[in-house]
């Protein structure tokens, strides 16, 4: 997407794809007060390939489905302090995927990586993955369920006035 074209809109929720690894359909919160989006990881084991570093990692991609497992394997980009939703500050892996929302509309993603077994999300798109791509709708959900909505030109006119 040039950024020429008119952003996205989507709701608080959303159903994403991170087809670099392999996962399809992941319920996300879109959380505009998060800096960093935030991936359901377990069992993270941190590896060497080809002089990079590298983690091998499993996902539960279904809330309250912990019998469905996908084993991912990303490259390791950084490490970052960042402050949980309860306000603990962590260090935490951080890795490049790509987020599609849909076959025409996906682009590169930062991610980390930590246990959110009890949260009602497997994922968290902070607003750096949102910033130039989308605007949210927070009265609104599953915007993306088939393509989510363009804002047209005129619309978003009328709503700066």
């Amino acid at each position: 997407m040039s950024r020429q074209d008119a952003p996205w809109i989507v709701g608080w929720r959303e159903y994403l794809d991170l087809p670099d690894l392999g996962l399809t359909r992941i319920k996300a919160k879109v959380d505009t007060g998060a800096r960093t989006s935030t991936l359901h990881a377990l069992d993270i084991e941190h590896f060497r390939e080809d002089g990079r570093e590298r983690v091998r990692f499993l996902v539960h991609p279904q809330h309250r489905a912990d019998d469905l497992e996908v084993v991912c394997t990303a490259d390791v980009v950084d490490r970052r302090g960042v402050r949980s939703s309860i306000g603990q500050r962590q260090h935490r892996v951080v890795i490049e995927t790509t987020l599609a929302l849909s076959a025409e509309l996906a682009w590169p993603i930062e991610v980390t990586l930590t246990s959110r077994s009890d949260m009602r999300f497997r994922m968290l798109l902070g607003r750096t993955a949102l910033r130039g791509h989308m605007l949210v709708d927070p009265g609104r959900s599953y915007l993306t369920g088939g393509r989510p909505q363009r804002i047209d030109a005129a619309r978003r006119r009328r709503k700066n006035r």
